[in-house]
């Protein structure tokens, strides 16, 4: 269900980024502006960046197979690596086109209709971009919040070149038109670099140190006496799913079913915690008398063989590591 409401807001994104293309490119040839220009080159990204969000958000959508087995949900990384790539090449285009325009001015035109033109279509993206944005964290779509951050990039780019627009109106001074031309240039590179930052962060599988440490802090807060230990555990998101591996030591003696249950509760105590679909990966380790008894908190334990010494805390350095604790 989530990922059709994203599809479907996505699709509204394309066909109000044609729209809106035309607009703009309607504006400049009427005004001549370089400002509105980049408005206009900004909108052809989004309809191509939007057209590829679509594609990924359905490809994202399809069940896992024997040829994907941990689901089809990457792709989303890759489209928005696309887009903010082509937002970075929009803003180095802007720039350069602005700095040519330096050297050989033009006669400014028609702001009025200009600036009326670009003000509707810079509500309309802002509109779109803040739904998008807040349907893609509810649905962890990092596709989806890509297009709402672009979308909402393209309206404050327009909010500014509005205000220029509208003081070379009553001042005459015309040179604004590049300076601002120049800084919305500037401003889009630097938004296209994030995302692009972002995408190969997911590619390439990189921890994500905040979700990890809510992960940690929560099941340290809720532990149980049987769980001895919590190690090497790692997360790699895949689209929406997280897929949640690590180390978790249960008192030796346990029966498979006994040691399973406990596996069971950790997982719905994560679940408890984090919205995304979960996919919990947990090799099960035995204790290791008497190395183990120091940290065990097991009060009932008859097969001690060591006294208890110190609590070791779950956090990010003791449970990352691949090491036991106590060893």
């Amino acid at each position: 269900m989530k990922n059709n409401n994203n599809i479907k807001l996505q699709r509204v994104v394309v066909i109000a980024g044609f729209l809106l293309l035309t607009a703009k490119f309607a504006a400049f040839l009427l005004t001549k502006s370089n400002a509105i220009l980049t408005d206009a080159l900004e909108s052809i990204v989004n309809v191509i960046a939007g057209i590829i969000g679509l594609y990924s958000l359905n490809f994202a959508a399809k069940p896992r197979d024997e040829d994907h087995p941990y689901g089809h949900g990457k792709i989303e990384f890759i489209s928005a690596s696309i887009e903010g790539t082509m937002i970075l090449i929009a803003g180095i285009v802007i720039i350069g086109k602005t700095i040519y325009s330096f050297f050989y001015p033009h006669h400014l035109q028609q702001l009025n209709t200009g600036i009326m033109i670009i003000a509707a279509a810079g509500a309309v993206n802002f509109t779109l971009g803040i739904i998008c944005e807040r349907q893609g964290k509810k649905n962890d779509s990092l596709a989806l919040t890509a297009s709402g951050k672009h979308l909402q990039s393209d309206a404050w780019s327009t909010g500014g070149i509005i205000f220029a627009l509208v003081v070379i109106h009553f001042t005459g001074f015309t040179i604004l038109d590049n300076l601002v031309a120049i800084g919305m240039g500037i401003f889009i590179s630097i938004i296209g670099y994030r995302l692009v930052r972002k995408a190969i962060a997911g590619i390439m599988d990189e921890a994500d140190y905040d979700l990890l440490k809510k992960i940690i802090s929560h099941l340290n807060l809720h532990r149980r006496e049987s769980w001895i230990d919590l190690h090497n555990m790692r997360v790699i998101k895949y689209g929406s799913v997280l897929h949640i591996d690590c180390h978790f030591t249960v008192p030796w003696y346990y029966n498979v079913k006994e040691a399973h249950d406990q596996v069971e509760a950790m997982n719905r105590e994560v679940e408890n915690v984090v919205s995304n679909p979960l996919e919990f990966f947990i090799h099960t380790n035995a204790c290791v008398p008497p190395h183990s008894c120091k940290v065990c908190l097991k009060n009932d334990c008859n097969v001690r063989q060591a006294a208890f010494e110190n609590k070791v805390e779950w956090n990010l350095e003791t449970s990352l590591r691949n090491k036991k604790h106590g060893l």
